[in-house]
């Protein structure tokens, strides 16, 4: 079973910027929609923002409103996660899936990738 690989996570200040990838190997993405969810430690896996593969209209947590950017790259098969802003309780492990609403669309889940940000 093919995963989805994400990329970009780190450690930044408050404040501070990152930008997340999500490609799957060897696949193109044939789904309606994909999106971005976080697990932070101690917690459910919860919903951050999606965007339409055709058209590229975006749908977002509105925890992340107006700090957070989705976008997609159709020639690179990519999803991207553009995080301004961040703050400490953004902190957890990022992961891409297909969507249905804000409700991810399969149980195939990546790696993940870690961000953390510090106070």
């Amino acid at each position: 079973q093919v995963h989805p690989v994400e990329s970009g996570g780190g450690l930044v200040q408050a404040g501070g910027s990152l930008r997340l990838s999500c490609a799957v190997p060897g696949r193109t993405f044939t789904w309606y929609a994909m999106g971005w969810f976080r697990q932070a430690p101690g917690k459910e896996r919860e919903f951050v923002a999606a965007i339409f593969w055709s058209g590229g209209s975006t749908n977002y947590a509105d925890s992340v409103k107006g700090r957070f950017t989705i976008s997609r790259d159709i020639d690179k098969n990519t999803v991207y996660l553009q995080m301004n802003g961040l703050k400490p309780e953004d902190t957890a492990v990022y992961y891409c899936n297909e969507v249905i609403g804000t409700l991810p669309r399969t149980p195939s889940w990546g790696q993940g990738t870690q961000v953390t940000v510090s106070s």
